[in-house]
């Protein structure tokens, strides 16, 4: 892509102002850039913008313009990535309740077993690894998981899931299962898919780069359409695409529209996919944890131990009796999964709960809700394993604000807070940012005129800023682009190369010039 600007239509940017179609004329254009009627380089922006006593809006306009451009460009592809897997994600729900209805669900029964029982007949048929966590049926039809960690051939942050039939403790399968929503092989596939790639840390990179530039694209994208549709002034100019419209202008007609609808979820999207990110999460994190808004968790200790925190994966201490109290070479009396789950219901922990057990000597059994659907069930409570007595109770109505709207923002974002109702959604807003990155293609294709593909935006629109609006925004991208290191990092390196280009370019007009004027004399 040539970074030379090209002869632009009368207004701030090439065929943008006047709505003209790409092929109308709009000046020649000279080596350093365009001459003639219509047409102004970058040294005359700079003049016109000192002198020509307009809004800082009028200045902002063609800098905003410019970097949604080559932003949009740029980073689409991260982004068309996102949103394809995003949409695979979003479908994954449903499809996970098809491809493993046999494991999910069973024939309703007259009565359950309780959770010891049903915890023994899992490691009667899988006696690898140790319980890392019970999950008991949260619902008449639906299996019991019995989840296992440090099992062969089973990645260390997963789990294998041990499904149970509730009513009469047969097995009904074992899969692997990844994160606090239990997702299957199908899921974890596609969610992992979705946040790297499968390429592990490297990979997360790109789903970073994407969100990073999302709400900066989308933003900029609504600025640039209200400009536009500004002097119209009717809701249906703003609001709906111009169906009468023809090329580049219908295209655009589009694009703007349907950027307008969706720009509010793509900047949750935006925010949302920042905070599990792997540097800007950690910046996220930081801030939370300087003003006292971490996510907080109940406290496992029992007895005097040193140790304080549950750890979910950590598995269950190896000859400990998970189903029944008495006693086990090394350790402390154990009252049973029974009695820990009979202490967390007199507690007001109703389904679905994740039963842990004690990680070491000290601690305690941690019973938590896990209902990441509308109203989020999140309490928890720990239980001595020698007595039986609640030891600590966590409630998510005392949850900081912050630990609260991050809570409701992932679930929103991963389509459980509001079920199937979120995921179409979820796929309606994937579908709109793949029609809009297509659209935005095809703008570019069209802009070019005769052999030159996609005509850039012309440089030194910085130039037209006012410097008390130059300054301060500079300022704040600064600000920004530390606290999102993969929206700042490129973006300075896209200014440091948009500057050694538009110097190449310049001294090769000036040369040019020189040579065309020594022709003329000679």
């Amino acid at each position: 892509m040539s970074a030379e600007p090209l002869a632009p239509a009368t207004g701030d940017s090439p065929d943008d102002a006047t709505g003209k179609e790409p092929h109308s004329p709009a000046g020649p254009t000279g080596p350093t850039g365009p001459t003639g009627p219509g047409g102004s380089g970058p040294g005359d922006s700079g003049r016109r913008g000192a002198g020509s006593g307009g809004s800082a809006w009028a200045a902002l306009r063609p800098l905003v313009l410019r970097l949604h451009f080559y932003a949009g460009v740029l980073v689409a592809p991260f982004l068309l990535v996102a949103a394809v897997t995003g949409l695979l994600y979003a479908g994954s729900f449903q499809a996970e309740k098809l491809v493993y209805a046999h494991e999910l669900r069973v024939p309703v029964g007259d009565r359950e077993l309780p959770i010891s029982q049903q915890v023994a007949a899992a490691r009667k048929a899988h006696p690898e690894g140790e319980i890392s966590a019970v999950r008991p049926s949260p619902e008449e039809g639906a299996t019991t998981r019995v989840l296992l960690s440090g099992v062969k051939g089973v990645s260390s942050d997963h789990t294998l899931a041990v499904f149970v039939d509730p009513y009469s403790g047969k097995v009904r399968g074992a899969l692997e299962q990844y994160g606090s929503t239990g997702a299957l092989p199908l899921r974890t596939w596609i969610d992992e898919f979705h946040r790297d790639l499968h390429l592990g840390q490297t990979g997360r990179l790109y789903s970073e780069l994407a969100a990073s530039w999302l709400w900066v694209i989308a933003l900029g994208g609504v600025v640039l359409w209200f400009s536009r549709r500004r002097k119209r002034r009717t809701l249906r100019a703003v609001a709906l695409p111009d169906r009468a419209a023809t090329g580049r202008k219908r295209t655009m007609s589009f694009h703007g529209a349907v950027g307008l609808w969706v720009a509010l979820g793509l900047l949750f999207l935006s925010a949302t996919g920042l905070t599990w990110s792997t540097y800007a999460g950690a910046n996220v994190e930081d801030l939370r944890t300087a003003i006292g808004q971490t996510t907080p968790t109940v406290s496992a200790t029992v007895g005097g131990g040193e140790h304080a925190g549950h750890h979910m994966g950590s598995g269950s201490m190896p000859g400990m009796d998970m189903g029944g109290t008495g006693e086990k070479a090394g350790h402390t009396a154990d009252v049973g999964l029974d009695t820990v789950l009979k202490a967390a219901r007199a507690k007001d922990l109703d389904n679905p709960v994740e039963i842990v057990p004690p990680a070491e000597p000290g601690s305690a059994y941690v019973v938590s809700q896990i209902q990441r659907s509308w109203p989020e069930k999140q309490d928890s409570v720990a239980i001595d394993p020698a007595t039986g007595e609640v030891t600590d109770v966590q409630r998510f109505a005392d949850y900081p604000v912050l630990a609260k709207l991050s809570r409701w923002g992932i679930d929103l974002h991963t389509g459980n807070l509001f079920g199937l109702v979120n995921q179409i959604a979820l796929a309606a807003l994937a579908l709109s940012l793949i029609l809009l990155i297509v659209w935005g293609y095809r703008m570019w294709w069209q802009r070019g005129r005769a052999s030159a593909f996609g005509r850039p935006i012309p440089r030194g629109a910085w130039r037209r800023v006012p410097v008390y609006v130059l300054l301060p925004l500079a300022a704040a991208i600064a600000v920004i682009g530390y606290y999102l290191p993969l929206l700042g990092i490129p973006l300075a390196a896209f200014l440091a190369v948009d500057i050694v280009m538009g110097g190449v370019a310049h001294r090769r007009g000036t040369t040019s010039a020189a040579q065309a004027a020594e022709a003329r004399r000679g």
